[in-house]
């Protein structure tokens, strides 16, 4: 039986300063994945694994699908603030397994972070649900973007932290990349510690007691409006750590060095999150169709534009990356703060798209080139019109 979404409970008011270390632990888990699960890639390349440059992000991907589900249903009976902490303190443990691997060369214990890091991020982006949780419906997409500009923050801390990550990796005797690994563990630590000071706004839990904690995958997408929600949110995720993940080893072919890619990233996260003060209230006030729609253009525009020569090419493909997967992300989180119990669930589905995008676009680069991924990812890019046009009819329609 389908689940209806619950009525509304009274609206919380709008108090940014409580929202603090939530914002804060943000822009630190940002600045994390900026030096550390971002350039995966390319220590898979240095470890001698080139051709499987894309697994590390298929697992983190693949263990952000299995744990987003269970933090969900974690966060949903205990709370937010003991899932979020858990989850950074597992992404913290996981970094630092990460600069082990890749410091001694034993691939199997680089990806072992790699999947603790995957399984942390299925916990913490749900945050997001955290902070639309503690706002007016009408001021989601405000403070959803406030989030995102907070991770921009984190992302620039980090590129200018570039040239001190490459000292400490010189004297530690390893590679900047790898040394990033060990960065980002700090900054999760620290993100760990912040949830125990921050305090909800109010009891999600309480406040949808009318939901059923735990609906099955099938159950779970009987939902109204859940379907369509999914399926942006999925196409925006995938196609995002794909070209994400997957450009910096291009950038590496091309010759471009460690601050240049650090360059690069800095871009597509400007992208991400830099316009969240923009496009959070442009949604709110034109609805989530604008989203999806200028989401699905953005994305498409930036595969097209990745296997362009040169450098300014590969800058405006992933900035356009970024902004794509802004428009289309927002939208379908603030549609989906409306249904709890599909909210781990769909998250996991976006990370499903992830690994699979990742694992499939090493192999294809390997075999036929950068350019035919790119061209794909392309096409793949237009799902979210789908999604515009369910959000457009009327509730209940088939």
């Amino acid at each position: 039986m389908s689940e209806a979404a619950p009525a509304p409970a009274a609206a919380p008011r709008l108090e940014p300063g409580r929202l603090l270390p939530l914002y804060s632990a943000q822009a630190l888990a940002t600045g994390a994945t900026t030096v550390s699960t971002v350039l995966a890639s390319i220590i898979m390349g240095s470890l001698g694994r080139e051709s499987l440059s894309g697994l590390p992000s298929t697992l983190i991907s693949a263990s952000a699908a299995v744990s987003a589900g269970a933090f969900g249903a974690l966060m949903l009976r205990s709370g937010r603030r003991l899932g979020l902490g858990l989850a950074f303190s597992l992404g913290a443990l996981g970094a630092v397994l990460g600069f082990v691997g890749g410091k001694t060369g034993l691939t199997s214990v680089f990806l072992l972070g790699a999947c603790m890091m995957g399984a942390a991020q299925g916990g913490y982006q749900q945050a997001r649900y955290a902070v639309a949780e503690s706002v007016p419906e009408a001021r989601r997409g405000t403070a959803l973007g406030a989030l995102m500009l907070m991770s921009v923050l984190g992302s620039f801390l980090m590129t200018g932290a570039s040239r001190p990550i490459e000292r400490l990796a010189v004297t530690l005797g390893t590679t900047p990349e790898v040394v990033g690994w060990l960065v980002g563990g700090g900054l999760l630590g620290v993100a760990a510690l912040l949830m125990l000071v921050w305090t909800p706004l109010r009891d999600p839990v309480a406040a949808k007691a009318t939901v059923r904690r735990s609906l099955s995958f099938a159950q779970t997408f009987q939902i109204p409006g859940v379907r369509s929600t999914a399926l942006a949110l999925a196409t925006a995720q995938g196609l995002m750590v794909t070209l994400m993940s997957l450009t910096p080893l291009r950038a590496h072919h091309m010759g471009i060095d460690h601050t240049g890619i650090a360059a690069l990233i800095s871009g597509h996260v400007l992208g991400m999150f830099g316009f969240g003060w923009l496009t959070g209230p442009l949604i709110d006030r034109l609805g989530v169709r604008v989203g999806y729609v200028g989401g699905a253009a953005l994305l498409a525009a930036a595969a097209l534009s990745a296997p362009l020569p040169g450098t300014a090419a590969l800058g405006i493909s992933m900035f356009l990356l970024g902004l794509g997967w802004n428009l289309a992300f927002v939208s379908g989180s603030k549609s989906l703060t409306r249904f709890p119990a599909a909210q781990g669930v769909t998250d996991g589905l976006g990370y499903v798209a992830a690994g699979v995008g990742t694992l499939a676009g090493g192999f294809v680069i390997a075999r036929a080139g950068f350019p035919l991924l790119a061209h794909v990812c392309a096409a793949v890019a237009l799902l979210p019109l789908l999604s515009a046009w369910r959000a457009g009819r009327p509730a209940g329609a088939p």
